[in-house]
Parts: structure tokens; C-alpha cells; sequence
């Protein structure tokens, strides 16, 4: 017996589903050498971990044998797993600062450009702005210096001919550093799957979802694709950060501030058919 055998009719598209969106991420793991038995450990965690602290129960505290029965994780596993704390991964201190400063830079008129294209900053200023000033606006409990060479370190930022510094993308996005960018997949991809999540699940109003997606393209239709998708992906990005930045500011301190955002963007180029799950059906699919 197979295993979607035993699984029940409205459950079949619903693991398909996470069948495929896991086969980018198996790939990874292999690549890294994460194999079956760590992660097997790891999913009868986060079973139990959602079964005793997100999974209503009418106000009570599951017993052990009710989570066993929601989760398939047998009552001895229950038992030794659901007293660990809940694991809250801080972001590296690289990340808390620069995302900071970054889009502190993206969002004055006084350090971007007519498009709003970040310009190159000297280190310090007598009048003006300045990489210094601008990182002091975050923290003071930081050299400037210090986060620079990160920034290099990681590719965020580079120094021109002139000796000022310029970021490599509109954005703080690390090129290099595996915990950087380990954060980023962590806390993106799992924002974007509880969003769809959320609307699978009908739980309160839809959230925003959507995306545009055509096959039987051309690489070099893809490749334009791609660049209209970051041209106009990175206005949007950069209106909203900037609108976020304001409001961020004017709620500091009030009562009720403790709601937190993450509108994303991104870009797939592949090919039509994904082996062994198929291929995409239609040629041309609307914005859904």
C-alpha cells in the first residue's frame, strides 16, 4: 500500500501540495548533509510543538495521549518533546542592525536619488549625510566601522572609486554568510506559507497572496520577465518601507504596538515540467 492510500480524498491534494513545495527544500538539505533521521526528529517536534501550543482545545491543556492522537508522534515522544521551549531563532546581530540602516537609507530623500536609488554615502560628513550618521541614527552601541566590514564581509555594500560606500542592491541582501542567509529562508518562506496557510484553512479574512506565473516562455523572455519583476517589484518595496518606516515611528510606544509585518517579493525561473510531480498543465495562467 502506497502511502497517499491511506490518506482520505480531501487530504490527497492537500499533502501533494506540500509534497512539492518540500522538494526545494529536501534539496537543500541533502546539499548540506541535513538527512532523514535529523529531520524525522525535527517534524515530530514541530508536530507536537503545534499541538500543544496553536491547535485550539477549548481553552485545556491537551494530554499527552490527545496530541499522540493529532500528531501520529507516539505518547513517549509526546512526553519527552512537549516541555522544550519553544525555540524563538533571534536574528544575527548583522541582520538587526543592517535591515535597520538599509532601510533608513532607502527611505529619506536626502540619501536617495529622483528614483529612489540609494546613493553612495561617504564614511563621514561634515554636513550632510554620512554611512557614520546613519548607522549612529539605529544604534550608538555599534562602531560603524564594524558593521562596514560585515557589510563587505557579506556583500551587502562595496566602496566605490571614490571611497564611499554603496550598496550592491537596493535592500540588505547578504550575498555571502550561510546564518544570514539561513534567517531570511527561515523567517520569508515561513511568513509566505502561513499566509497561504491562513487563506487554505479559511481562518478570517484572505490574506494577501498572489502572483503571475507563465510557462512555455523563452530564456530570454524570462530573462525580461525578471527584469520587470525587480524594476517594478523593488517600487513597491520601497513605497511600503518607507510608508512602514513613518508608522513605525508615530506607533512607537503606544499601547497595542505589538503587530508585526513582512510584505515580500520574489522570482522563479525553471523549467515547465518539475520531475517527478508532473508538469504545468497550462501554457499561460492569469495573475491568481
Amino acid at each position: 500500500m502506497s502511502a497517499d492510500d491511506s490518506l482520505s480524498a480531501p487530504a490527497k491534494p492537500l499533502v501533494s501540495a506540500v509534497k512539492r513545495l518540500m522538494r526545494p527544500v529536501v534539496r537543500l538539505l541533502i546539499s548540506k548533509g541535513v538527512g532523514l533521521a535529523a529531520m524525522t526528529e525535527l517534524l515530530k517536534d514541530v508536530y507536537v510543538s503545534v499541538a500543544v501550543h496553536d491547535v485550539d482545545s477549548g481553552g485545556k491543556t491537551p494530554t499527552d495521549s490527545r496530541v499522540s492522537v493529532m500528531t501520529g508522534v507516539h505518547r513517549k515522544d509526546v512526553k519527552r518533546l512537549r516541555g522544550a521551549a519553544i525555540e524563538d531563532v533571534p536574528a544575527p546581530r548583522s541582520i538587526g542592525i543592517g535591515a535597520q540602516v538599509v532601510a533608513r537609507w532607502l527611505s529619506s530623500t536626502a540619501t536617495t536619488d529622483g528614483n529612489g536609488r540609494p546613493l553612495a554615502l561617504p564614511r563621514t560628513a561634515d554636513s550632510g549625510p554620512s554611512f557614520d550618521a546613519l548607522v549612529a541614527s539605529v544604534s550608538t552601541d555599534v562602531r560603524p566601522r564594524a558593521v562596514l566590514d560585515d557589510w563587505i564581509r557579506l556583500g551587502v555594500a562595496r566602496l566605490d572609486s571614490e571611497g564611499r560606500i554603496a550598496l550592491n542592491q537596493m535592500a540588505f541582501v547578504p550575498q555571502k554568510g550561510l546564518e544570514e542567509k539561513a534567517f531570511y529562508l527561515g523567517r520569508n518562506v515561513a511568513d509566505h506559507v502561513a499566509a497561504a496557510a491562513h487563506n487554505v484553512m479559511e481562518e478570517g479574512n484572505p490574506l494577501l497572496e498572489r502572483s503571475v506565473h507563465y510557462s512555455g516562455l523563452t530564456q530570454d523572455s524570462a530573462k525580461l520577465l525578471a527584469e520587470a519583476a525587480e524594476r517594478t517589484g523593488m517600487q513597491a518595496l520601497l513605497a511600503l518601507n518607507r510608508m512602514a518606516l513613518e508608522l513605525a515611528e508615530k506607533d512607537s510606544g503606544r499601547p497595542g504596538a505589538d503587530r508585526r509585518i513582512n510584505f515580500g517579493l520574489y522570482f522563479y525561473n525553471g523549467p515547465s515540467s518539475f520531475k517527478g510531480l508532473g508538469a504545468d498543465t497550462l501554457a499561460k495562467d492569469s495573475p491568481g
